[in-house]
């Protein structure tokens, strides 16, 4: 009887594990591309003070430099993506001119999560419903690797800047202001 129950608990846990590493559009991507990459997970605060991706970098023990935001914004009224450190803001004037338009806004949160698919909080660069013009923060090249959203919030994934790049088909120009 014990014999079964434990059995049964090992299935559950390699359920578990199946669904968590290939359980997003993102995740599912990253299988399917075979890159190499590492989920970490975390259990989300809802009542943490910190904005979302200071939380998992902190939740993790990472260093917040290593750790990325996917942000929307429209440039002249075409909409694009921008992956920079959580720790850093947005320079909407770069982006605009990297994006080779004259302005730049963010775009409200529930316009973010209809083109994305995810939620905010969640929004991963990869595997998002419509491939948009992405712009990757220089910085993350100064890494071997980098963590942004796999899609849920609490779930990061770690990967090789060169293999973000590549997946989004990112341009990389300098795209933040320290905070």
């Amino acid at each position: 009887m014990k014999a079964r129950a434990r059995r049964q608990t090992d299935a559950m846990k390699s359920i578990k594990s199946a669904r968590t590493s290939a359980g997003t559009p993102a995740l599912r991507l990253l299988q399917e591309a075979n890159i190499p990459h590492s989920v970490h997970s975390f259990e989300h605060n809802p009542a943490s003070e910190l904005p979302f991706g200071l939380e998992a970098a902190a939740a993790l023990g990472v260093d917040d430099q290593r750790v990325y935001k996917t942000l929307l914004a429209d440039v002249d009224g075409g909409l694009v993506v921008a992956i920079l450190p959580v720790a850093a803001r947005l320079d909407l004037k770069a982006l605009a001119t990297v994006a080779g338009g004259r302005r730049a806004t963010m775009v409200e949160p529930a316009l973010a999560e209809k083109v994305t698919g995810y939620v905010v909080g969640g929004i991963s660069p990869l595997g998002q419903r419509k491939r948009l013009p992405t712009f990757l923060d220089e910085s993350a090249l100064d890494h071997q690797s980098m963590l942004v959203s796999a899609g849920r919030r609490g779930l990061e994934v770690e990967l090789a800047p060169a293999d973000l790049k590549a997946l989004t088909g990112a341009s990389t120009a300098r795209v933040r202001r320290e905070a």
